[in-house]
C-alpha cells in the first residue's frame, strides 16, 4: 500500500472519482475533519440526493403496496452525468406529484364510496325498522304509546307525543359502550335499535377493514335530540339523513345505488391509471436507486477533498495499492476524457510515517477464510496473513473432532448443492441471517465434508458402524460353539494378528470390540496431541518470517529461538516418545521389557521429567524406553528452562544498551546535495538513521517506550507463552474428546433407535422401520450433523484465534476500505430489506 496525493481538475472530479467507485481500489482520506457536514462544498448535492432517494422510496413503498414486481437485471449502470441529475429530478417529481394526485382522487372517491355505501346500509336496515309493526300499528305510533305508558306510571301529565329519530352508523366495537351511555345519559327515555353489517368496510384513510354496525335512536323532544347528536359525535359514529315517508326511502335508496355504481366504474379507472403509473416506474426503480446512491457517494467523496486558493482543483490523499496505480492511472484518464477535460490529472505518491491499511487480496472462495481471521483483528500492516494455511488447517482439525463418514457425506452434499447452485442462491436476496451465513461459508462447509469423510475413513466409522473393505487382519481361533457361548472372549496380538498393518485406518474389528473405547482413547488422545504440538510450532515458525520482513534480529535472537527450544525441548520431545512407544513395544518382541505390560505412560514420564523425579527400575519392565533417556531428558528441562530468562530479560537488557550506545553516540555531520542537514533528519538515510535501527534493528517498535514499560511487557509476553506452552497443548485434547463424544453420540442414535426399527419382521415391521429411520434421521441430521458441526466449528475456531495466531499474529491493523459502487450498493441494499 502507499499513500498518493490526487490533483483534479474541478470539472473532471466527478467523472475521475466515479472511475475510481467503479474500479474500487482506492481509500479516500478526509482532508476537512473540523469542517461540519453542513459547510461543506457539495453539501447542496447531497440533499438533492437525498430528496431523489426519498421520492424513490415512496414510489418503492407505493409498488409494493400494490403487489407489483420490480424488475432487477443485476446489472449496475453507470453513474450519471451531473448535468443528468435535472432530468432524474424532474422524472421523479412528475411521478411523485402524479401518484399523489392520484392518490389523493382515489381516496376522496373511497371517503364518498364509503359515505354512500353506509347510507346504503341504513336505508336497507331502517326499512326493516319502520316495517315492523305491532297489531298493525307504525313502530314510531308503537314508541309513542310505550313512552306513554311510561309516563302514565310516573303520574305525569300526558300531551300529545311526536317522536323524532336519528341514524347512522358505529364501529361493532363502540357500540356497547355507546348503548350504555346512551342509557345513562338520556336516563333510559331514548329506545335504540341496531343491526349488524355483515360485509367488512374498507377505511379510505389506511386500506383497513373494519366492520361496522347499524343503529337508529328514537326520542322526544329538541333537548334529548341534542343530548343524543353529541353522544354520536364523542363516540365517532356517523350520522345520515333518513326520511319517515317509505316512498322518499325508496327514491333516495334508488338515487344511492345509482350514485355507488357510478363511484365503482370512477374507482376502476383511478386504480387503473395508479397501476399503469407504478408498472411503468417499476421497471426502471432498481436502475434508478443504483444511479441516485451512486452520486450521491461520489459528491459524499468529493466532499473529502481540499479546494486550492484558485478554486479550479481538487485535492485528494488516497492510499493505493502499488501494484494497481497503473490501473487506477488508466481509469483517472477514462474519467477525464469523459468529462471533456484537457487537464490530466496528477497522481504522486507520498511519503508518510502512518501504518498503512491492510488489504488482502481475495476472491469467492478464500474470502470465508479470510472473514474467519478478521473476526479475530485485521492484520498489520505487512503481518503475515494466517488465512492461507487456514484453509487446510481449519477443515482438518474440524475433522479430526467430526470424522464421520456419513456426517461429513451430508456437509459436503451440503455444501456442494451451494456451491453448484451459486449463482441461482446468490440472485435469491433475502434476509435471513442463518442462510446468509451459511451460504457465505459454502466453501469452508464443502472442505470441513470432504475432511471429514477423510477422518471418517480413516476412523472406520460410518453412522457408528465400519466398512470391511479391506478384510480383517485379526483371525479368530476359537471353534464356534465357544464364540457363542463365551461373551467375553479376548484375541491374543501374538497368535490372532497377522502382523501386518491395516491399509488405511484402523481395523474394522475394533468396531465390535468391548475395549473399542480403550483403545481409541489412547490412539486419539495421542494423535490430538501431536497434531496440537506440530500446530503451535508450526505458528511460531510463521512468526519467524514476521521478524524477517521487519528486519527485527533482536525478536529472532531473544525470543524466537528461546521460544522454539522451549516447545521442542519439552512437548515435542513428548510427542517423540509417542512414537517411540508404537515402534517398539508390541506383543510379537521377543525382549520382555518391551512387551505391551512394560509400556511406560508418556504422561507419568513426562510429569516426571520436568519434576526431575528419579524412577527405580522394577523386575523385568524398565521405566525408560532408551539407554540414556534420564539424562537427556535432565538435559532438556534445565535448557528449557534457562530459555525462560533468555526470553524475559534478553530483549530489554539489549535495547537498554542500544539506547546507551545511542546516547554516547557523536553525530556525525552530513550535508545532502543542496548543502543543508535536511538528510541527517531523513529516517530513510542510513547515515540518519537512530543508532538502535543501525544495530540490528535493536529498537524496532521500542523507540518511544519506557523501559519499565518494555521490562513489563516483556514479562507478560514470557509468562503467556510459558503457561499458554503447557494450556494450549492441553487445549488441543478437545480433538480427542469431542471425537469420543460424537462417535459415542452416533452409537447411541443407532442402538437407541434405528435398531429397534430393523430388529422387526413382516410388513408392520416394514411400517415401523419407515417411521424409525425418519426420526433417526431428523435426529442425525438435527443433533450429529447441525448441533455437533457446530460445537466442533467453535472449537476449531478457538484453535486457531487463541492456540495458533496467539503465537504470531497480532491483529492491530486497520482493513482497507475502498471507495467501491459494489460494496456501497450491497451495504445499502442490505440495510434496506432490514
Amino acid at each position: 500500500m502507499t499513500l498518493c496525493q490526487l490533483f483534479l481538475q474541478s470539472e473532471a472530479a466527478y467523472a475521475c472519482v466515479s472511475e475510481l467507485g467503479e474500479l474500487g481500489l482506492v481509500q479516500f482520506r478526509d482532508l476537512n475533519p473540523d469542517v461540519n457536514a453542513f459547510q461543506r462544498k457539495f453539501v447542496n448535492e447531497v440533499r438533492r440526493c437525498d430528496e431523489m432517494e426519498r421520492k424513490l422510496r415512496y414510489l418503492e413503498k407505493e409498488i409494493k403496496k400494490d403487489g407489483i414486481p420490480m424488475l432487477d437485471t443485476g446489472e449496475s449502470p453507470e453513474a450519471p452525468q451531473p448535468r443528468e441529475m435535472i432530468d432524474l429530478e424532474a422524472t421523479f417529481e412528475k411521478l411523485e406529484n402524479e401518484l399523489r394526485e392520484v392518490n389523493q382522487n382515489a381516496e376522496a372517491l373511497k371517503r364518498n364510496f364509503l359515505e354512500l355505501t353506509e347510507l346504503k346500509h341504513i336505508l336497507r336496515k331502517t326499512q326493516v325498522f319502520f316495517d315492523e309493526q305491532e297489531g298493525g300499528m307504525h313502530t314510531t305510533e308503537s314508541m309513542t304509546r310505550a313512552l306513554i305508558t311510561d309516563e302514565s306510571r310516573t303520574g305525569k301529565a300526558m300531551g300529545p307525543v311526536q317522536l323524532g329519530f336519528v341514524a347512522g352508523v358505529i364501529l361493532r366495537e363502540r357500540l356497547p359502550a355507546f348503548e350504555r351511555m346512551l342509557w345513562r345519559a338520556c336516563r333510559g327515555n331514548v329506545f335504540l335499535r341496531q343491526a349488524v353489517i355483515d360485509s367488512a368496510l374498507e377505511d379510505p384513510s389506511n386500506g383497513d377493514k373494519v366492520y361496522k354496525s347499524v343503529f337508529i335512536i328514537f326520542f322526544q323532544g329538541d333537548q334529548l335530540k341534542t343530548r343524543v347528536k353529541k353522544i354520536c359525535e364523542g363516540f365517532r359514529a356517523t350520522l345520515y339523513p333518513c326520511p319517515e315517508a317509505p316512498t322518499d326511502r325508496r327514491e333516495m335508496a334508488m338515487g344511492v345505488m345509482t350514485r355507488i355504481e357510478d363511484l365503482n366504474t370512477v374507482l376502476g379507472q383511478t386504480q387503473d391509471h395508479r397501476h399503469r403509473v407504478l408498472v411503468a416506474a417499476a421497471k426502471n426503480l432498481k436502475n434508478w436507486f443504483v444511479k441516485v446512491r451512486k452520486i450521491k457517494a461520489i459528491y459524499h467523496t468529493l466532499n473529502l477533498f481540499n479546494l486550492d486558493v484558485t478554486q479550479k482543483c481538487l485535492i485528494a490523499e488516497c492510499w493505493v495499492p502499488l501494484l494497481d496505480i497503473e490501473t487506477i492511472q488508466i481509469a483517472l484518464r477514462r474519467g477525464t476524457e469523459r468529462s471533456g477535460s484537457s487537464v490530466p490529472p496528477i497522481l504522486n505518491r507520498m511519503e508518510t510515517f502512518e501504518d498503512p491499511p491492510t488489504y488482502n487480496r481475495t476472491n469467492k472462495f478464500t474470502n470465508a477464510f479470510q472473514a474467519l481471521i478478521n473476526a479475530y483483528g485485521v492484520a498489520s500492516y505487512r503481518e503475515m496473513n494466517p488465512a492461507p494455511y487456514t484453509i487446510i488447517t481449519f477443515p482438518f482439525l474440524f475433522a479430526v473432532m467430526f470424522g464421520d463418514l456419513g456426517h461429513g457425506a451430508i456437509m459436503a452434499l451440503f455444501g456442494l448443492w451451494m456451491v453448484l447452485k451459486e449463482k441461482p442462491l446468490a440472485a435469491k436476496k433475502t434476509d435471513n441471517e442463518i442462510w446468509n451465513i451459511f451460504f457465505g461459508g459454502r466453501y469452508i462447509i464443502f472442505l470441513m465434508g470432504v475432511f471429514s469423510m477423510y477422518t471418517g475413513f480413516v476412523y472406520n466409522d460410518i453412522f457408528s458402524k465400519s466398512l470391511n473393505v479391506f478384510g480383517s487382519t485379526w483371525s479368530i481361533n476359537y471353534n464356534t460353539s465357544t464364540v457363542m457361548t463365551n461373551k467375553a472372549l479376548q484375541l491374543d496380538p501374538a497368535s490372532d494378528y497377522d502382523g501386518t498393518p491395516y491399509p488405511i485406518g484402523l481395523d474394522p474389528v475394533w468396531q465390535v470390540s468391548d475395549n473399542k473405547i480403550i483403545f481409541l482413547n489412547a490412539y486419539k488422545m495421542k494423535i490430538s496431541i501431536i497434531f496440537g504440538v506440530v500446530h503451535m510450532l508450526f505458528g511460531v515458525f510463521v512468526g519467524l518470517f514476521n521478524h524477517r520482513y521487519f528486519k527485527n534480529k533482536l525478536a529472532i535472537y531473544c525470543e524466537f529461538i528461546p521460544q522454539v527450544i522451549f516447545l521442542v525441548f519439552l512437548f515435542s520431545y513428548m510427542t517423540i516418545l509417542m512414537f517411540i512407544k508404537w515402534v517398539k513395544y508390541s506383543a510379537t518382541n521377543d525382549e520382555p521389557r518391551f512387551q505391551p505390560g512394560c509400556a511406560p505412560s508418556i504422561l507419568i514420564t513426562f510429569i516426571n521429567m520436568v519434576l526431575f523425579k528419579s524412577v527405580e527400575q522394577t523386575g523385568e519392565c524398565s521405566p525408560f524406553m532408551f539407554a540414556g533417556q534420564q539424562g537427556l531428558q535432565k538435559f532438556l528441562v534445565i535448557i528449557a528452562l534457562i530459555c525462560v530468562p533468555w526470553m524475559l530479560l534478553a530483549k530489554p537488557i539489549m535495547i537498554m544498551r542500544s539506547r546507551k550506545e545511542a546516547a554516547h553516540q557523536p553525530i556525525a555531520p552530513y550535508s545532502n546535495e543542496n548543502g543543508d542537514a535536511e538528510g541527517a533528519l531523513n529516517p530513510n538515510n542510513a547515515a540518519g538513521a537512530p543508532a538502535a535501527q543501525q544495530a540490528g534493528g535493536a529498537g524496532h517498535g521500542h523507540d518511544n517506550e519506557e523501559m519499565s514499560e518494555i521490562f513489563i511487557h516483556q514479562g507478560i509476553h514470557t509468562i503467556e507463552y510459558v503457561l499458554g506452552s503447557v494450556s494450549h497443548t492441553a487445549s488441543y485434547l478437545r480433538l480427542w474428546a469431542l471425537s469420543l463424544a460424537h462417535a459415542q453420540l452416533a452409537e447411541v442414535l443407532w442402538n437407541m433407535v434405528l435398531k429397534n426399527g430393523l430388529s422387526q419382521g413382516g410388513w408392520i415391521g416394514g411400517i415401523a422401520l419407515w417411521a424409525i429411520f425418519g426420526f433417526w434421521a431428523v435426529l442425525t441430521v438435527g443433533i450429529l450433523v447441525l448441533m455437533e458441526g457446530l460445537s466442533a466449528f467453535l472449537h476449531t475456531l478457538r484453535l486457531h484465534w487463541v492456540e495458533f495466531q496467539s503465537k504470531f499474529y497480532s491483529g492491530l491493523g486497520y482493513a482497507f476500505q475502498p471507495f467501491s459502487f459494489e460494496l456501497m450498493l450491497e451495504t445499502s441494499s442490505s440495510s434496506t430489506e432490514e
